[in-house]
């Protein structure tokens, strides 16, 4: 059961008190969608204000978007936003007409949006109508001072009282910088101020209560100023609430506790004087993955890679998708699914163990493949589509780039933000290939489709990198949807991540040898069997974890001593007639 507080609340964590008239937050686009389409979209892809609300805006050139979504600022919704550009023209407005606030004195009445603008010198025209768009008058506000997002908050004295106010936000008649300035609107907030209203809100947080493979719960902590007055209500869309009581406490944390991982938070709380809400997005309660990593992306078809536990979305827009098949590559069995990403929209990262030069490398391989470049139509267009972090899913610390080259591609590498660091191989859409990621914490290295035969640490990579500050920590995968005009459509499957190529290609189940058997498997009499369909003579080498070589020998028998080894871990490397398998072991 909830618990209740006879609490009152601000408007999202903002410094006002009162209570909120109207309220837009835009929703979640799935993509770039017209005003028109937007308002006869499902929730959550439509506006949350339906009749006698109207919404306009210039045909098909004012649309919401699930980009550049809006952050830094108290009650930031991080979701949908107001696009205009002046790509094409200057004059795109966005329109709300049917706010009623006769209920309320101007004198107490204020308007707050989220707001974007791309170039300093051009700013949005605001304006106000009480005639249904009749007559327009201008609202004057404070332009932001850069070009990230900021919180306009317009004071008493310029929003009307009326039963028929309309806002119109437009692009500037002149620019400073033709065909690029681009305007955002995000959370818009018409409210009454009222000063009675004492109590002030911190931001919201959410704290995982624990990270397993499993759906977790997490609690949200809303810090707050100005209680210790009765009369207070809260009450919370999700959870139970506790901690720190504003009836008879002035400053304190509310506690919402048992919220299921995935579910954001709208907490509204009022008086009968002011009514306010707060928002939470939901963190997402996923594990570190312990090395070594495979993913064969078994997941359902359709559905989302960031919905699942080893997965964690970053960004917003469209969907990295799992799809249906396999990518195949000559000595790596494939399993499961794989998964496709459009070029622009959400990236989706997965975390694992942090590596340092304690474990002496790390290699990630993953097969891709280029389906669709036509939404790239300008040759030598370039971006990059894989990211290695160091845990962090914003901590870039590596980059596998793509250009398009004609009707071709390359692949570069690079520790920076930027790359003319690319191989010469020219690649063809529909073209499978290997690529191995490798890092020794001196140089970072990329092989494009080696032989995985007789690859070894040692084989000559295809391109090469060394960071200007040595990258000490890597803890993460990330797959990235950059923009439609730079990324094509890319399919991806069989990842794998190990600290050794060893490691690497045990992952990738590479199997060349017919027959073959490594066995008892774990050993715990000092004596390891190996069996094939030929039987002749072979090369046996053992690494332990960190990839240090413990043991080789050629022999014809089938009989190994391993009694020197101390019990753990190893991977057994074997090569027969010319041909090489790798199988992990176990001693006790």
């Amino acid at each position: 059961m909830k618990k209740l507080y006879i609490l009152l609340l601000l408007v999202v964590v903002s410094a006002s008190f009162g209570q909120t008239i109207y309220s837009e937050n835009f929703g979640i686009p799935t993509g770039n969608t017209t005003v028109a389409n937007y308002i006869t979209g499902t929730s959550p892809a439509t506006f949350q204000n339906s009749a006698p609300i109207i919404y306009s805006g210039t045909s098909g050139a004012t649309s919401l978007r699930a980009t550049s979504v809006s952050n830094g600022y108290a009650g930031v919704s991080g979701s949908g936003n107001v696009f205009l550009s002046n790509t094409t023209s200057v004059g795109h407005f966005f329109q709300i007409d049917g706010i009623n606030t006769t209920a309320y004195s101007s004198g107490n009445l204020q308007l707050s949006f989220g707001y974007l603008t791309s170039v300093v010198a051009s700013q949005l025209i605001l304006e106000k109508s009480t005639d249904n768009g009749a007559n327009w008058s201008p609202i004057t506000f404070t332009n932001n001072t850069t070009t990230s997002w900021n919180l306009v908050t317009i004071g008493a004295g310029q929003i009307p009282s009326t039963a028929t106010l309309s806002l119109r936000f437009t692009q500037p008649s002149t620019v400073a910088a033709p065909n690029t300035t681009q305007f955002r609107i995000d959370d818009i907030k018409v409210f009454n101020f009222n000063p009675s209203c004492t109590l002030v809100l911190g931001s919201p947080t959410g704290v995982c209560d624990a990270l397993t493979y499993n759906i977790d719960t997490y609690t949200a902590t809303i810090p707050f100023t100005g209680g210790g007055t009765t009369g207070y209500v809260i009450t919370p869309s999700t959870g139970t609430v506790a901690g720190d009581n504003p009836n008879t406490i002035a400053a304190g944390n509310i506690l919402i506790t048992g919220i299921t991982e995935g579910t954001y938070l709208t907490l509204d709380i009022v008086n009968g004087v002011c009514s306010y809400s707060a928002s939470l997005t939901a963190p997402e309660c996923k594990p570190v993955n312990t090395l070594p990593l495979s993913e064969a992306f078994n997941y359902n078809v359709g559905s989302a890679l960031g919905s699942y536990q080893t997965w964690a979305n970053s960004n917003s827009g469209d969907n990295i998708s799992v799809v249906t098949g396999n990518l195949s590559y000559a000595g790596l069995t494939s399993s499961g699914n794989s998964v496709s990403m459009g070029g622009d929209g959400k990236e989706c990262h997965t975390p694992f163990t942090p590596t340092t030069v304690a474990e002496g490398g790390l290699y990630a391989s993953f097969l891709i493949n280029v389906s669709d470049y036509a939404n790239v139509t300008t040759d030598g267009n370039q971006d990059y589509f894989v990211v290695l972090t160091d845990g962090v899913s914003s901590n870039f610390k590596a980059r596998l780039f793509i250009k398009k080259s004609g009707t071709q591609f390359q692949l570069g590498l690079t520790s920076g933000t930027s790359t003319t660091n690319y191989d010469a191989t020219l690649f063809n859409v529909g073209d499978t290939i290997l690529v191995v990621l490798g890092y020794d914490f001196t140089t970072l290295k990329a092989w494009l489709n080696p032989n995985l035969l007789t690859f070894t640490s040692a084989t000559l990579p295809n391109l090469t990198d060394t960071p200007t500050a040595a990258i000490t920590t890597l803890g993460g995968f990330l797959l990235r949807q950059g923009s439609l005009t730079t990324n094509p459509t890319i399919t991806v499957d069989e990842l794998r991540i190990a600290t050794t190529i060893p490691g690497l290609l045990t992952s990738n189940q590479v199997s060349a040898i017919a027959g073959l058997k490594v066995y008892p498997n774990p050993v715990s009499n000092g004596t390891m069997f190996i069996e094939s369909d030929a039987n002749a003579e072979r090369i046996i080498t053992v690494y332990d974890i960190l990839g240090k070589q413990v043991l080789n020998t050629t022999t014809s028998t089938n009989s190994i001593n391993v009694s020197q080894l101390n019990a753990g871990v190893y991977i057994v490397r074997i090569t027969e007639e010319g041909k090489t398998d790798t199988k992990k072991l176990v001693i006790r």
